[in-house]
């Protein structure tokens, strides 16, 4: 759903009763918290989505490291999974759902965790995910709301994937471009996650469905802070840029830019294109940090150290304007 359409249906909702350490819907964060005797905290959260490429088994591993990315994005450790599925049984075989399900388990063996079960329901268009379960101590929590006045943001993965994919179901992509946009959303956020713990990160978000602007939003508003990001720094894959300018861009990305364009401030430099861009709804997108500027250059050189697919620093944490995000 746009942000706009669920930010209306929540709208609508009761505020749930919390107790202390308890975190629900009403704060944007990437996942559920509930606080356990031990002092650790307990932390769950679900995605599924429709393919997004044609091979079963991709789609499945694909859907798989969508799914765990919020548990990294809070600096947690996930224990296990649940699989979550619907599909047209009357009019696709049931070895596409094996394979679905075959790609989310490597997937989940590779994280280090079982999946234990899950439910499926008969559906038109086969879609897949997981509920995953993860642990996280009470000092450790990473949230989206925590930035500090002078953190630098870091970046952890390229961005446009969604721009990709709509380039893909329009037959105006490559191989090369397929590849690496593939590539890109099978890399889990494990080592970016364990090492921005490492280093104390104020905060933390994954990069998905609303775009770089959408949960940068979320970030800003959550931590009453303003965020500057440098248009040039940020990493797009190669041939992304000049899709946006052919009018390659998804529905879901227009929605994001229109939501929160309103509290953006962008330079007269930056043309309508690279707004999209910026608002580029991602399927399994990289990390947003948040971190103190000591500590960020060696961040950065330890992600590079350990292979993450990019470490870029890409913006700062000001005090609060009256725009959220300014862009140059």
């Amino acid at each position: 759903m746009s942000p706009k359409d669920l930010a209306q249906v929540l709208s609508n909702l009761p505020t749930p009763a919390l107790n202390a350490h308890t975190i629900g819907y009403e704060s944007s964060e990437d996942c559920a918290v509930f606080p356990l005797e031990n002092g650790q905290l307990l932390i769950q959260s679900v995605d599924f989505f429709t393919p997004i490429v044609d091979d079963p088994m991709t789609f499945g591993k694909i859907a798989a490291v969508n799914s765990l990315s919020d548990i990294y994005a809070m600096g947690g450790k996930p224990l296990f999974a649940l699989n979550v599925a619907g599909f047209p049984s009357d009019e696709l075989p049931l070895h596409v759902l094996s394979d679905i399900l075959h790609g989310g388990n490597q997937i989940t063996s590779n994280a280090g965790i079982a999946i234990l079960g899950g439910h499926t329901i008969k559906d038109d268009v086969p879609k897949y995910g997981l509920v995953v379960t993860g642990i996280v101590d009470k000092d450790k929590i990473v949230r989206n709301n925590s930035a500090k006045l002078g953190d630098l943001l870091v970046l952890t993965k390229p961005l446009g994937l969604g721009i990709i994919s709509t380039a893909i179901k329009n037959n105006k992509s490559n191989i090369k471009l397929e590849e690496t946009a593939i590539n890109t959303m099978l890399e889990l956020n494990k080592k970016a996650s364990e090492i921005m713990v490492q280093f104390g990160a104020h905060a933390c978000t994954d990069i998905t469905g609303y775009g770089l602007l959408g949960h940068l939003m979320e970030m800003c508003e959550g931590s009453n802070v303003t965020a500057t990001l440098n248009f040039d720094a940020i990493p797009f894959i190669e041939g992304v840029r000049q899709l946006a300018e052919d009018g390659v861009v998804p529905g879901g990305t227009k929605k994001n830019l229109a939501f929160v364009e309103d509290r953006i401030e962008f330079s007269s430099n930056i043309a309508f294109h690279q707004q999209l861009m910026l608002a580029d709804a991602q399927t399994s997108g990289g990390l947003l940090i948040s971190i103190e500027p000591a500590k960020a250059s060696d961040l950065v050189s330890d992600l590079t150290k350990n292979n993450v697919l990019c470490a870029e620093i890409i913006g700062e944490i000001q005090e609060p304007k009256m725009h959220r995000i300014l862009v140059s």
